[in-house]
């Protein structure tokens, strides 16, 4: 990792300008990571291996092992720790990565976790209402009561960042509307309720939610999309073998 960083800051070292000082500043990003691992090496800690940088951040195996168990068991299925689906669950982190690193230096709002308190109650109580079940369950996953809430207080993050920077720009109109409903609502309506034949206002509402929020994600998608070409990302081949 240390000649990788040396390389990058020799690089940098040819530049001039700002492209200069954010090349330069990702090469001390990795080298002072560098740094902190060799120093817990030598004080013979266990040493939490990379799996990704993006930029001067870091995604380490540890994080990205607890995010595969913490998805898995509020899906309910089973936790896959096979290298495609390490790399798939550390591509996803990239992207909160990216997504939490304009929210700070755009200052969007983002919610407390107190917020996020009813829905993972409504959870629990849904897995297992009794207390003592319910940790049992956390400690055979291998996870405890606050990542839950971590990752539940991000769910509502993305939902908040979709709705304000996102939402705003889209624009579905009453054409659309009415193309969606023709080519999808109505056969369906009419093959689930024969002979009872549901007018386009009865769905107007709801086409509009569905149109509305497939382009705000198209939209997230392409910027997304952008600010990964922007980045310095690295996967660390090592930590998914």
């Amino acid at each position: 990792m240390s000649g990788d960083a040396a390389r990058m800051s020799a690089c940098a070292t040819t530049r001039s300008g700002p492209a200069a000082l954010a090349h330069l500043g990702r090469a001390i990003g990795l080298v002072v990571a560098g740094a902190v691992l060799a120093a817990l090496s030598l004080h013979g800690e266990i040493v939490d291996r990379i799996a990704v940088s993006v930029g001067n951040r870091v995604i380490a195996t540890s994080d990205l092992d607890r995010q595969i168990r913490v998805s898995a068991f509020l899906s309910g299925t089973k936790p896959d720790s096979g290298a495609s689906a390490r790399r798939a669950m550390a591509e996803r982190m990239v992207e909160q990565t990216l997504i939490r690193k304009e929210l700070e230096t755009s200052n969007y709002p983002v919610p407390g976790g107190g917020e996020v308190e009813p829905e993972f109650q409504a959870f629990r109580a849904r897995l297992h209402p009794i207390p003592a079940e319910f940790a049992r369950a956390l400690a055979e996953a291998g996870i405890a009561e606050q990542d839950l809430k971590t990752e539940l207080l991000w769910q509502l993050t993305l939902s908040r960042f979709l709705d304000m920077r996102f939402r705003p720009g889209v624009q579905v109109t009453g054409e659309d509307i009415q193309q969606y409903f023709d080519t999808v609502v109505a056969p369906l309506a009419r093959a689930a309720h024969p002979g009872k034949p549901g007018g386009l206002e009865d769905y107007r509402d709801e086409i509009e939610t569905k149109l509305t929020g497939e382009r705000a994600d198209r939209e997230m998608d392409r910027w997304l999309k952008e600010a990964r070409r922007r980045a310095v990302v690295v996967f660390h081949e090592e930590a998914f073998q």
